[in-house]
């Protein structure tokens, strides 16, 4: 998955005549022309970053560049992290044993309580595509199971071979 990071001017590479100066304490200290603003950031020993080049005039920030890269890639990895985490699948069949049911069940919950979505799969072969009353029955299992840490997202639906259905953190705990 590529992610797009945004490249910023920095020190001689800016080209605005004037800029928008923002100290490294984050004040604003005004509008002023480049070689002023780069003046600035040379005699503080920093850098001049611009932040904001759709601006009128461009908004530039005297601070260190690495520090503010580093800090841009953890709020990055942070913001990534704090995603509600994705979507976990547990696969069954229409005659899966109580003991493994048990199991899968614990593992649904726990994906449930780290704030995983879960999707039930049911896969049907052959002749137990007949008996789709086995699958609802395996999922009513996990319903009851997860009621504690999940609500269902979507409900049951055939798709195929495949008996679905979709468990969503609950929100409410």
């Amino acid at each position: 998955m590529l992610i797009s990071r945004k490249k910023y001017r920095v020190n001689e590479r800016i080209r605005a005549p004037q800029v928008r100066l923002i100290d490294p304490e984050g004040e604003q200290i005004g509008v002023m022309p480049i070689e002023q603003a780069r003046t600035e950031a040379q005699r503080q020993e920093l850098d001049l970053i611009e932040l904001a080049p759709g601006a009128d005039p461009p908004v530039c920030r005297i601070m260190d560049y690495g520090k503010f890269r580093y800090e841009q890639e953890k709020a990055r990895k942070a913001a990534q992290k704090s995603k509600s985490g994705g979507l976990k699948t547990i696969r069954v069949r229409p005659n899966t044993e109580t003991h493994d049911i048990n199991f899968k069940l614990k593992r649904a919950v726990r994906f449930l309580e780290h704030g995983y979505h879960v999707k039930l799969n049911i896969i049907f072969r052959g002749p137990e595509l007949r008996h789709k009353h086995l699958g609802r029955r395996q999922l009513q299992k996990f319903i009851d199971g997860c009621e504690e840490a999940g609500v269902i997202d979507s409900p049951p639906h055939m798709e195929g071979r495949q008996m679905i259905m979709i468990l969503r953190p609950d929100s409410s705990k």
